[in-house]
C-alpha cells in the first residue's frame, strides 16, 4: 500500500474544520468547562491500569471496525456490546477508533460504551493534530488520547500533550522508529511502540523488541500492532512492556469479549 499518512492527516484537518464551523472553538471550550467536573469520573489512569494489570499483561482491547488495509473487520460491531464484553473478560483498558473515514469510528462509540457501563480507562484513538480534538475526546469520555510522532512535530506534540494534561486527560505517545524516540523527552504518561508503518502498513513486532531497551527505564510502555500470539506478550513483558494494544485479533472473532479472556487465561498458563 502507498504512504497514505499524509492524505489521512490532510483529511483530518479538513474534517476538524468542519466541526469548528459547527461548533466554534470557543463553544467547545465553553462546553468542556461546564462539563469538567462531571467528566472525572472518565478519567482513571491508564498507565496505572497497565502497571498494576495481573500478571503483568495489561492487554488494552481495541474497538475497531475497520482498517485501510484490512477494509471492513467487523462492520456490525456494536459499541455498547463488544467494549462492555472487553472489560468483562479482563481487559485493562479499551482503545476505542473515533476516525470514520478510514476506520469508521465515531466519538459517539465511547459515549455508547460508557453508558453500557464501561468504567476501565479509555483510550480516544484518532489521528490528533489539533487542540480542538482533545475537547472532543474528554467530552465523549475518554480517558486518554493517542499522540503520533509521525504525525506532529517535536513542539506541537508538547503543546499538546500539555492541553491533554490540563483536560485531565493522560497520553500515550506512540513512536515508530530510533529517530521518533526523541519524543519520550516529553514524558508522556505511556510510550507505545507501534509494529506497524503508518505509511506501508507492514507490520513487524520484532520493532517492539529493537527499540524498548532505548526508551526510559522507567517508562510504562506498550506494543501496539500485529500482536496475536499469547507467547509473544510474554517475551514482551519479558523485555519490560506493561500493556498491549490488540484489536484486529479480537475483532474479528465472532465474540470478541471471549477470545480476549482465552487470550489473557493462555497468557497466564
Amino acid at each position: 500500500m502507498a504512504d497514505i499518512l499524509d492524505q489521512i492527516i490532510a483529511d483530518k484537518r479538513i474534517e476538524i474544520a468542519l466541526a469548528k464551523e459547527r461548533l466554534s472553538e470557543t463553544d467547545i471550550h465553553k462546553l468542556w468547562e461546564s462539563k469538567a467536573s462531571e467528566l472525572e469520573k472518565y478519567h482513571p489512569s491508564l498507565a496505572k491500569a497497565l502497571v498494576n494489570a495481573p500478571g503483568g499483561a495489561g492487554i488494552i482491547s481495541e474497538f475497531k471496525r475497520r482498517s485501510p488495509s484490512k477494509g471492513w473487520i467487523k462492520e456490525e460491531g456494536r459499541a455498547d456490546i463488544i467494549p462492555i464484553s472487553y472489560q468483562q473478560n479482563g481487559a485493562a483498558a479499551l482503545s476505542i477508533l473515533t476516525d470514520e473515514k478510514y476506520f469508521g469510528g465515531k466519538d459517539e462509540f465511547i459515549v455508547t460504551a460508557r453508558q453500557s457501563g464501561v468504567t476501565i480507562p479509555i483510550l480516544y484513538k484518532n489521528f490528533v493534530v489539533d487542540e480542538y480534538q482533545l475537547f472532543q475526546a474528554t467530552l465523549c469520555g475518554a480517558s486518554a488520547v493517542l499522540l503520533i510522532a509521525a504525525d506532529l512535530k517535536k513542539p506541537e506534540c508538547k503543546a499538546l500533550l500539555l492541553t491533554a494534561h490540563e483536560l485531565g486527560l493522560e497520553v500515550l505517545l506512540e513512536m515508530h522508529s530510533e529517530e521518533e524516540l526523541e519524543y519520550a523527552e516529553l514524558e508522556p504518561d505511556v510510550c507505545g511502540i507501534n509494529n506497524r508503518n503508518l505509511g506501508s502498513f507492514v507490520t513487524d513486532v520484532q520493532n517492539s523488541f529493537r527499540l524498548s531497551a532505548l526508551l526510559p527505564k522507567d517508562a510504562v510502555k506498550v506494543s501496539e500492532s500485529g500482536i496475536s500470539n499469547p507467547e509473544t506478550v510474554k517475551l514482551l513483558i519479558q523485555a519490560g512492556f506493561n500493556g498491549f494494544l490488540i484489536g484486529e485479533n479480537f475483532m474479528k472473532t465472532a465474540n470478541p469479549g471471549e477470545s480476549l479472556k482465552e487470550f489473557i487465561n493462555n497468557i497466564n498458563n
